[in-house]
């Protein structure tokens, strides 16, 4: 039987092109996808993964990397990582312009890819796969509201519970729906853009010792989708130790107490 083959989304940086090596080095065909091609080649030519650049919030875009999957093989597996955080304002200064970002990032996203893509996944089933995957990245901003996270909390919410919608909705088909919703990963990118600077950024992850890295939400990824089929994880959440909750983080050395 040929390798299984599954798209990873966000593929050009941080927990999407971490996700890519994993399955790769788990023996997945992969195809990467962003919008960054060039960030995109560099990937390919390092894991040989193929890639695909698109934009999701496009619809023609999403066309586009559907058609594309349907030529050139089976799909077995989705995995939504793309999304993103901008601002950090409370409810009264928020930008709707940046509100609707998120939304649109966050959670249409994903609805265009799921109503793209099942229609190839359930073909994978019939021709004897035996079952297929959808995974999306969420986060912990998705459980528990906080100040200046606001726009963040709504548009994570709101894919969180698409995915659980998604579940119950494909109940009775060979079809996992897994939700990774991660607490604080030091990534490159997520808190630059969000925050806007270098040095606001690094005032996230100051003297927290062992944060998370887009290589342990991978790990997970890969362990998700190589569980045995009929085995679903529903609903993984995963922080760094010096993460008790989303407001509780231990700045310092991690020691024993007495």
């Amino acid at each position: 039987m040929a390798n299984r083959r599954a798209v990873v989304t966000g593929a050009s940086s941080g927990i999407g092109a971490a996700a890519v090596r994993a399955l790769r080095q788990s023996g997945w065909d992969v195809v990467g996808v962003a919008r960054r091609a060039d960030r995109l080649e560099r990937l390919a030519a390092e894991t040989g993964a193929s890639v695909f650049a698109a934009d999701l919030t496009s619809q023609a875009d999403v066309d586009a990397l559907a058609a594309h999957l349907a030529q050139s093989g089976d799909l077995h597996a989705l995995v939504h990582v793309a999304g993103g955080a901008r601002g950090a304002d409370r409810v009264e200064d928020g930008d709707p312009a940046d509100w609707t970002w998120m939304y649109e990032v966050n959670v249409l996203s994903a609805q265009r890819l799921v109503s793209a893509l099942l229609p190839q996944l359930r073909s994978s089933i019939r021709e004897g796969a035996g079952h297929a995957d959808t995974l999306f990245v969420t986060s912990t901003a998705a459980q528990t509201a906080y100040p200046g996270g606001s726009g963040y909390n709504a548009a994570k919410a709101g894919e969180s519970m698409l995915v659980n919608a998604l579940r119950q909705e494909l109940n009775g088909e060979p079809i996992r729906v897994v939700e990774i919703a991660p607490g604080l990963v030091h990534t490159e990118e997520f808190s630059l853009n969000r925050l806007g600077s270098k040095e606001a950024a690094d005032r996230v992850y100051a003297d927290v010792e062992a944060p998370l890295v887009a290589a342990d939400v991978a790990d997970v990824i890969a362990y998700a989708l190589n569980a045995p089929g009929h085995v679903n994880l529903d609903l993984v959440t995963m922080r760094p130790v010096a993460q008790s909750a989303q407001h509780l983080l231990a700045r310092g050395p991690l020691t024993p107490r007495g």
